[in-house]
């Protein structure tokens, strides 16, 4: 897929000539060009899954601010997973909420890992008109954690509330939580680490994936790291309460030093109940590295804007970004704000130059179709299960990234999000959109094109209803050939191109009619082709 190739297509992007420096001269400035519908989708692609019609309507009337306030607003948290599995050795009748129950055995947990990540799924199809289920699985993949390796499935699901708790909060408030979590206590080590026998696996990757990073002005070094490890001894989890708690005995009450990087600071070693106050006396040596602003606006700009940072990038986004977290005293709220209502968000080079994640892909899907899941809770977590099922076999399983470092379309250079695609995943998203437009679905999951059809302002209208659904669809404009191609040898079956009424008679009969089968028929057999075509092509991968 050649990007510069589809920017070229489109015949309502505003040209800008680039910096000489870099991919965009443009900055952190408040954008204060036209807001229109190019512009309002393009923020509901970058912070929601898939923009159906309804998203749209609902903002398509908000000031820029007004549409911000609103996807910057968290979510309530949501009811937890329910026993979808059948027998459970532990009491929980089916239907009932297993999170609080007692630890099952390995087949147990297994099925309610399997709940949860059904659940997980589920949440982020049933996402409201906020950022807060993509900062979720944002924040999952900066502070990873692997259901395979934590195998509690209570820890895992606390610590799902623990990101969604902090996901549009403080950023340092979030790394205290994560740092005492259950489940990250038990997948780094931490409930092990000890004094005389500290473990240094959570301390490592504390200062090198989770906050200054590896970036080339973050100098930490091995001594600070050991530190680190000393500062955190003693902390152990309670599978009766499913929390963490400070095992007094174990933690290493000498004095910690470290580096000139974090200006030779030292942590008085405490006893008793006052060591868990270590941990606030490290946050603040670690928070006060200008690097960890910058680690994390950098991850937020790959992840919603462009994996590329160039020199250009770094001074004129990155920099003044970070400078605003850091004085905000790390809010994400304010962050998040400062980025998506600034020139650079809303440069033409900034849209459509993502390839869909897989959950962008999938859940996406999901959301701009509308496609009604069941209300029985078995089959609802039956269709939950199945699309991430398909994610995880696009390469993002929710709940297990690959690695600490999370999935690799976030971080390996130089390819970053095109290892989203290749010989083996596109067929599959292919396959995917297929199955879902078919006549009879797959999975008790079904795209209805004669409903996202009639959601559009004017489905009667052929060249009308080939816009508005590019428009929200793809991220790209296309060739007036290929609308034409889709309007006459697809809606209008080769009629004459003049010839709309063909298409606005067979459209209005059904609309008269709409349990006349026939009719029916003859309308959803061409809807069915004209997405399924769409949906194949390389611009609906495009973000």
């Amino acid at each position: 897929m050649d990007r510069r190739q589809f920017l070229t297509l489109s015949p309502n992007r505003q040209k800008r000539p680039a910096a000489v420096a870099g991919r965009t001269s443009s900055g952190l400035a408040p954008f204060t060009g036209p807001w229109t519908e190019l512009e309002i989708i393009h923020l509901l692609k970058r912070t929601l899954f898939g923009v159906s019609p309804a998203t749209f309507n609902a903002f398509k009337n908000m000031s820029m601010q007004q549409a911000l306030d609103t996807l910057l607003t968290p979510q309530a948290n949501p009811q937890p997973p329910v026993n979808n599995y059948g027998i459970d050795d532990t009491g929980v009748a089916p239907g009932a909420v297993w999170v609080t129950a007692p630890m099952g055995n390995e087949m147990l947990e297994r099925k309610r890992i399997a709940s949860y990540k059904a659940w997980w799924t589920g949440q982020m199809i049933n996402q409201q008109h906020s950022i807060h289920e993509k900062m979720v699985l944002f924040w999952h993949n900066h502070f990873v954690t692997e259901t395979s390796m934590v195998n509690d499935s209570r820890f895992i699901y606390q610590y799902n509330l623990t990101l969604r708790q902090h996901a549009l909060g403080n950023f340092k408030d979030l790394t205290k939580a994560i740092t005492l979590d259950p489940a990250m206590l038990v997948y780094l080590n931490g409930y092990l680490n000890s004094k005389g026998a500290a473990d240094e696996n959570y301390a490592r990757e504390l200062h090198e994936l989770f906050t200054v990073g590896k970036g080339p002005d973050s100098h930490y070094t091995e001594d600070d790291v050991r530190a680190t490890a000393r500062v955190l001894t003693g902390y152990r989890v309670d599978r009766t309460t499913i929390t963490s708690r400070f095992d007094t005995t174990q933690h290493d009450i000498g004095n910690k030093e470290f580096s000139s990087f974090y200006q030779n600071k030292v942590i008085s070693g405490k006893t008793g109940p006052d060591g868990m106050t270590e941990l606030d006396d490290l946050l603040k040596i670690i928070f006060a590295q200008p690097e960890v602003a910058k680690f994390i606006c950098r991850k937020l700009y790959r992840f919603f804007v462009y994996y590329d940072i160039d020199a250009a990038t770094e001074e004129n986004v990155i920099t003044p970004l970070a400078d605003i977290f850091r004085s905000s005293e790390y809010d994400i709220k304010v962050t998040l704000n400062a980025l998506f209502s600034s020139e650079h968000f809303f440069d033409p080079l900034n849209m459509a130059c993502l390839i869909k994640s897989p959950a962008d892909f999938c859940i996406g899907m999901c959301r701009e179709y509308n496609i009604k899941f069941p209300s029985n809770y078995t089959d609802l977590y039956n269709g939950w299960s199945f699309i991430h099922g398909s994610a995880a076999g696009m390469l993002q399983n929710f709940g297990d990234p690959p690695l600490v470092a999370g999935w690799d379309a976030y971080y390996q250079e130089p390819a970053f999000h095109e290892l989203w695609i290749n010989t083996d995943t596109l067929p599959k998203r292919n396959k995917l959109s297929d199955a879902l437009i078919s006549n009879n679905g797959v999975n008790g999951l079904r795209i209805d094109v004669l409903a996202y059809a009639s959601s559009l302002p004017n489905p009667a209208d052929p060249v009308a209803l080939i816009h508005d659904a590019l428009n929200l669809l793809y991220r790209v404009g296309v060739s007036d050939n290929l609308k034409a191609f889709l309007k006459n040898t697809i809606l209008l079956s080769g009629q004459s191109p003049d010839s709309n009424y063909y298409w606005t008679q067979a459209w209005n009969a059904y609309v008269a009619s709409p349990n006349n089968a026939t009719l029916k028929e003859n309308v959803e057999i061409r809807l069915q082709a004209l997405f399924k075509y769409i949906m194949n092509l390389s611009e609906y991968q495009l973000a």
